[in-house]
C-alpha cells in the first residue's frame, strides 16, 4: 500500500468552527449531577470507616490469609530449612560465632556411641 496525501484543509475549517462554538450544558443539568453526586456520597461515621479497613483486607478470608503469611513468614526467618540460606546470620556474622561456641562433646563419651 502507498501512502497518499489527503488535503486536510476542509476538514480542519471544520474542526476551527467546531471549536469557535463548543456546546454549552444547560445550568439545570450541572445542577442535578452536582446533586446526585451529592447523595450518592458515602456517609463518614466511624462504623462505615471500620468496614471500609475490613474491606481493604478483604474481609474474613482476607485476614486468615494475612494471618497465615505472618506465621509462615516468622517461622521461615526463626528456622529456614537447609535450602534456603539464613539471610540474618550472615548479615550479621552470628554463624561464625555459632560454630566456635559448640563444645566439643568428644571427652564426655558422646562420641562413642556412633560408631
Amino acid at each position: 500500500m502507498t501512502k497518499t496525501e489527503h488535503d486536510d484543509a476542509g476538514l480542519e475549517a471544520l474542526f476551527a468552527e467546531a471549536r469557535a462554538h463548543p456546546p454549552r450544558v444547560p445550568d439545570r443539568l450541572l445542577a442535578r449531577v452536582a446533586e446526585d453526586a451529592q447523595r450518592l456520597q458515602p456517609r463518614a461515621a466511624r462504623a462505615t470507616q471500620r468496614r471500609g479497613w475490613w474491606a481493604v483486607l478483604g474481609g474474613l478470608p482476607g485476614l486468615g490469609g494475612l494471618v497465615t503469611a505472618t506465621c509462615v513468614g516468622f517461622w521461615l526467618g526463626v528456622a529456614p530449612p537447609e535450602g534456603v540460606p539464613d539471610f540474618a546470620d550472615q548479615m550479621l556474622g552470628s554463624q561464625a560465632v555459632a560454630e566456635e561456641a559448640v563444645p566439643d562433646f568428644s571427652g564426655f563419651g558422646w562420641d562413642s556411641e556412633e560408631g
